[in-house]
């Protein structure tokens, strides 16, 4: 995006009506998504016809100002002190759900907290023995049953487990069925409840996982986990150089969840607090 819109602006210094025609194509091309970028363009036009000041600096001041009212103030993961905080991490097969939740075991180890993994994909084998590795690697109780066993079975036994442990965060990694909506909403529902139920007092978090690679798939994605879940956050995978990573912006604009969390790469330390003001730095030019 940075390399495109200095082209754009390179020549003359001033933005006329053609240069921001390219400029609206540059940010839906960089995954901004038409409505987002609609917004943003109308209001770089609104601004410049008040102002009358079409400089680069100006354009890009207000594209800045633009991206950060969608993004929002940057929020983090707060979590309760006191009480057992569970973590439920819902997505799409493939958008580093199960990565997200290992790396989240790696980051509040280094935190001094104590936490358990619940394998609540039953559905392939393949997520409970990942969730296994994970575990291993960072030396994190893992609670896990046999593919094809019940979702919230395994749900009930990790939170029993984490209270005996006097665990301060669980994590679970549930499946990511979505072609059948009512199937998945169904699981998940039944989900919250064992938790309700066996766990009143703690504090519990859906965070949904999308791959920022995926473009505006994720936003449907997004849309979609919506409708089946009271989804409170987003973790934003795969934003490693990544030139697509306007769908940030995109998914932010079209669900107005916070972005609690950005992965950065493949170690378990890459994963970090979603920061708004460093990520439109990277996505445009000084």
């Amino acid at each position: 995006v940075s390399e495109s819109i200095n082209r754009i602006g390179a020549s003359i210094g001033r933005f006329d009506e053609d240069m921001l025609a390219e400029l609206e194509a540059v940010l839906i091309q960089a995954d901004l998504g038409v409505p987002a970028t609609m917004r943003i363009m109308d209001e770089v036009r609104r601004d410049i016809k008040e102002s009358g000041d079409a400089s680069r600096e100006a354009v890009l001041g207000c594209i800045r100002r633009s991206i950060l009212a969608i993004l929002g103030e940057k929020k983090q993961l707060d979590l309760d002190k006191e009480n057992l905080n569970i973590l439920l991490l819902v997505g799409v097969n493939g958008t580093g759900k199960t990565t997200t939740a290992g790396k989240l075991c790696a980051m509040f180890h280094t935190q001094g907290r104590k936490v358990v993994l619940g394998a609540a994909d039953t559905f392939r084998a393949a997520a409970i023995e990942q969730v296994s590795l994970w575990g291993e690697r960072t030396n994190t109780p893992v609670i896990a049953h046999e593919t094809g066993s019940d979702p919230a079975t395994v749900v009930f036994d990790a939170v029993n487990a984490a209270k005996a442990r006097k665990a301060n965060v669980l994590i679970l990694d549930t499946a990511g069925r979505l072609h059948n909506k009512k199937n998945l909403m169904e699981e998940l529902n039944k989900i919250r409840r064992v938790i309700q139920r066996t766990a009143p007092e703690a504090k519990c978090e859906t965070i949904l996982v999308i791959d920022a690679t995926t473009g505006q798939n994720a936003v449907m994605q997004a849309k979609a986990f919506q409708d089946v879940a009271d989804v409170t956050g987003l973790a934003i995978t795969k934003l490693d150089g990544n030139s697509k990573g306007g769908v940030a912006v995109a998914v932010a604009h079209e669900t107005r969840t916070p972005i609690f969390l950005a992965g950065l790469g493949e170690k378990p330390d890459d994963l970090a607090d979603f920061d708004p003001e460093a990520f439109v730095a990277s996505l445009l030019p000084d």
